[in-house]
């Protein structure tokens, strides 16, 4: 129960991360921790949070400038917290240049299709990023522990797919991919957390639920993934997730020194002056219109 009470904290400061602009990260609210260690964790992490999204700002203004193109593949368990650190990478930047891609299982028709042919829509063009959020390799995981694709489609993607990513590399997009690891002890207690938080059970899946009495298997699945597509033009990454807060903060980091980035000079904004005209009269709204104020 007290792990579930900080797993409860942590959400309470990820919505924190979401409202805190003015950065008064001394101003946190001691009455929701325990300690004063605790709150002084919390402070460290969010300074260290706000300097790296600073930082990734800068990386998304090169990224824009020099017409670069990345792919970030973010893999893991469930529950492994490959979602909570996207929305840490994400959450201060462009969507039109940092986008996510997360798909839905396979319709009828993209069934019939080349494998990767649903992914290579999502990819980017010059100036854009694109975080998958689960990825191809759904077939060396989820796919093959669950029985959802055959022995000879399993063997298949693991030929092609090294050449797939070298051909990515070759067309000069930026590979990463990161496997997001977890404990089986940590993945029970987060699904726990889940069960008893009713803003969070829409994560939990029935695949979600499967996925626990199949660990080995996809242990397995796992080992056997990272062994056959670690390949020196796209390298996997290993982040160790059991600590959340601290996985965020080493991934962007880690992501951050991948790229050459360097800061881009912008001119600086001058906010011209409001043009008025002395025969516009500006119309009222209907009162009809009006949403009611409330509150």
């Amino acid at each position: 129960m007290q792990r579930i009470a900080r797993d409860l904290i942590d959400s309470y400061d990820e919505e924190l991360e979401l409202e805190i602009e003015d950065r008064n990260i001394d101003g946190l609210d001691a009455a929701s921790v325990n300690t004063p260690t605790d709150k002084a964790a919390r402070q460290a992490y969010f300074r260290e949070l706000f300097r790296l999204q600073g930082e990734l700002v800068k990386l998304q203004d090169w990224v824009q400038h020099s017409k670069q193109k990345v792919v970030i593949l973010f893999e893991g368990r469930d529950a492994a917290g490959k979602g909570g650190v996207i929305k840490r990478i994400t959450q201060r930047l462009n969507p039109r240049v940092a986008r996510v891609a997360a798909l839905p299982a396979p319709n009828d028709r993209e069934r019939t299709q080349w494998y990767f042919q649903r992914y290579a829509a999502h990819l980017p063009a010059a100036g854009e990023m694109v975080l998958f959020d689960r990825s191809w390799y759904n077939r060396a995981g989820v796919e093959r522990v669950m029985g959802f694709c055959s022995d000879d489609e399993y063997e298949e993607f693991f030929r092609t797919v090294p050449e797939f990513e070298k051909m990515l590399v070759r067309s000069g997009i930026k590979l990463i991919k990161y496997w997001f690891s977890i404990t089986d002890d940590e993945q029970h207690m987060r699904f726990l957390g889940r069960i008893h938080d009713p803003l969070k059970q829409w994560k939990l899946s029935p695949m979600d639920l499967e996925s626990r009495r199949r660990w080995e298997e996809y242990t397995k699945a796992k080992e056997i993934m990272l062994e056959r597509t670690h390949i020196p033009e796209a390298p996997w990454w290993v982040v160790q997730a059991v600590d959340k807060k601290k996985a965020r903060l080493n991934c962007i980091s880690h992501l951050l020194g991948q790229l050459p980035y360097q800061e881009v000079a912008h001119p600086p904004v001058e906010l011209p002056e409001r043009v008025r005209h002395e025969d516009y009269l500006r119309q009222p709204v209907p009162a009809n219109m009006i949403v009611p104020e409330i509150y």
